[in-house]
């Protein structure tokens, strides 16, 4: 018996040793040459591909290192590719006496890194979400290979077709607007199911990050877009997130490696139970299946406060965004390697001009630092924005590239004002008065300024995908126009949410799709259409002219992103900052009180620079300065002067 068992384990040895090497997937999908830091981690999935030799014998191409990670199915190859030209490497795998060879593709780069320029505060970011905007190829909405085969526009949480060619058949639209940046929420395959009522039509579960989800193109389309976008003198920002994946990303099914995912036991077999199948994206419901689970407070404070205690910051970092949102670990090496490999790998395949980077502190922060250190290196002129919802400039400024409120340097150039986005959604419900109401709250967050290493590089917004529209579920135009004023003229770069400019409103007090409606005109059998002038109505004309006239005027005006800012303290509910260079300022003005008022120019003579006129920018009328400015309830201004003249 026991010399059948020993020839039964040897027969099943050598069975194992003459079995096909299996590889079916290689990632990234190619790689470029030429590049300053010359290593490649490459990440080889197949069946038993962990025990495998590899060998690679390609001129300038060397192995430095082979990690062998816990799932038997994934290995992952370190390269070398200093001295490397482009062309066809093989890779070859060998287990046994079996080998099998993989082409692997090396490509020259379209430029080298110092010549990608990314956004800067003299453009404006404009917001879309891609499902929501526009559907260009109803051929595409649905495919029976995927999770959800659903595609149902009166479901305001289901996926609704809009997609890339939507988006490019509407370049003109963004030139005829004046933007000058589009930022689409993300476009990675997010292959995971409905549950009749929710979906992932955000795109932040992420299943591949390779490959553009089907439903909104192919990768080609992607990089046509761009490139069609930088034809017509528009940047192309890219929504990333390295916080999480999607449940349904193959690592869930197989992690590489136990730590691949911070609290990763609630993933076990044991703690998947029917229970949490049902309850699909349920916070608490998930949380009653076992104890397993680590749900984020949402608060970002603990990763800043010197006082936190540990449970605070390991809920903050490592907890869930939600149950069907995996959360990466950024401490682990090979995870944060394959996550910058990836951000490099879509800004040199499709030539993007930025990053958003989604849920920026609940990410690992010196895994994010690295990240944010290698891209600036690589593409020193390039530009990322993180994400950091916290409404305090303290808190916002310390996570800065080089800012001084911070013991560890983020390197992440640019941040979100979510201090201004907080006070201009308070101030517009109230009067400005002589201490901390209406335009007081801006006031008082914009002297805080000091505390920015580089206040050019803070982005602005009034609303985004993930807030209630700022009007809400009415349609108060004086008070977006005041915001809008202020929030293009500021030194901030500003950033608007799509359908803004024909007066699309919404609250998520019901669902997140209310605020994330299609946009009007952008689908098959819309009887209304916002995207021509005579598709829209007066009153939306009124508003698309307006926002207009002031975002063509803002580009390429020197006084926006180098003139010197001076703001005033409101007085008699009217609240001014000004914009100056020699000769020539710009001041807005807006009266923050539903009663006219006076604005007494003499006291504003330090930024007028003894000019007698000035020319309205919003109505092309001629302002005398010589007299006080009588101001209409909640009127706003935006004067330009020209000393000189």
């Amino acid at each position: 018996m026991k010399k059948k068992l020993i020839s039964l384990m040897m027969l099943m040895s050598a069975m194992s040793m003459n079995a096909a090497v299996g590889v079916d997937r290689i990632e990234p999908t190619n790689w470029y040459v030429g590049m300053k830091d010359a290593s490649l981690q490459l990440m080889v999935h197949g069946k038993d591909v962990r025990s495998a030799d590899v060998e690679v014998s390609y001129p300038g191409v060397r192995i430095d290192s082979i990690a062998r990670l816990d799932s038997p199915n994934y290995l992952l190859v370190y390269l070398n590719l200093k001295g490397a030209k482009a062309g066809e490497m093989t890779l070859c795998f060998k287990q046994g006496k079996q080998t099998k060879k993989v082409k692997y593709l090396l490509k020259d780069r379209d430029m080298a890194g110092d010549k990608r320029m990314g956004f800067s505060n003299a453009d404006v970011l404009y917001m879309l979400m891609p499902d929501r905007f526009a559907n260009g190829n109803p051929h595409n909405d649905a495919f029976k290979t995927m999770r959800d085969k659903t595609c149902d526009r009166t479901a305001p949480s289901l996926r609704h077709g809009g997609d890339m060619e939507g988006i490019r058949q509407h370049l003109d639209y963004f030139k005829d607007l004046g933007v000058t940046a589009l930022w689409f929420t993300p476009l990675l395959e997010n292959d995971g199911p409905n549950d009749g009522a929710h979906s992932t039509y955000h795109g932040y579960a992420t299943t591949n990050y390779y490959r553009v989800d089907p439903r909104f193109g192919t990768n080609e389309e992607y990089k046509r877009l761009v490139d069609e976008a930088h034809s017509k003198g528009l940047k192309v920002v890219m929504d990333m997130i390295f916080n999480h994946c999607g449940i349904d990303h193959p690592w869930v099914a197989d992690m590489p490696s136990k730590d691949w995912f911070n609290t990763p036991e609630w993933l076990a077999p044991e703690n998947q139970t029917a229970a949490h199948q049902k309850k699909l994206g349920t916070i608490d419901g998930a949380a009653k299946v076992n104890d397993k689970y680590l749900q984020t407070s949402y608060k970002l404070t603990p990763v800043l406060d010197p006082y936190a205690s540990q449970v605070d910051l390991k809920e903050t970092v490592d907890g869930w965004f939600v149950p069907t949102m995996p959360d990466l670990n950024q401490r682990n090496p090979h995870v944060m390697r394959y996550l910058i490999q990836n951000s490099e790998w879509w800004i040199e395949t499709v030539g993007i001009d930025g990053i958003r980077m989604d849920t920026y502190p609940y990410a690992d922060r010196d895994g994010m630092a690295l990240w944010m250190k290698t891209l600036n290196n690589e593409y020193p002129n390039f530009n990322t924005v993180g994400e950091t919802w916290v409404t305090e400039p303290a808190y916002t400024a310390a996570w800065q590239k080089d800012s001084k409120l911070s013991e560890k340097n983020s390197y992440l150039k640019t941040v979100m004002d979510f201090a201004f986005f907080d006070r201009i959604n308070q101030a517009k419900n109230e009067e400005t008065d002589g201490w901390w109401q209406g335009f007081n709250r801006i006031y008082n967050a914009l002297c805080y300024d000091y505390l920015y290493r580089d206040p050019h590089h803070v982005m602005a917004f009034i609303e985004n995908h993930d807030t209630d529209r700022f009007l809400g579920n009415g349609r108060d135009s004086l008070a977006l126009k005041q915001a809008l004023a202020l929030l293009l003229t500021i030194d901030r770069i500003p950033q608007l949410y799509y359908g803004t400019e024909v007066l699309m409103n919404g609250t998520k007090e019901v669902t997140d799709g209310n605020v994330r409606r299609d946009f009007p005109g952008g689908f098959p059998g819309d009887e209304h259409n916002a995207f021509t002038q005579q598709g829209r109505t007066k009153e939306e004309n009124q508003m698309f002219n307006w926002i207009s006239r002031l975002l063509h005027w803002r580009q390429g005006n020197e006084l926006i992103t180098k003139g010197k800012q001076t703001q005033f303290i409101p007085q008699d509910g009217v609240y001014v900052v000004a914009r100056t260079l020699p000769g020539r300022a710009v001041l807005t003005i807006v009266n923050g009180t539903s009663h006219q008022r006076k604005m007494h120019t003499q006291r504003y003579q330090e930024v007028l620079q003894g000019a007698k006129l000035a020319n309205n920018i919003l109505t092309r009328r001629t302002i005398d300065l010589t007299k006080d400015i009588t101001l209409a309830p909640r009127a706003t201004m935006v004067l330009e002067i020209n000393a000189q003249q």
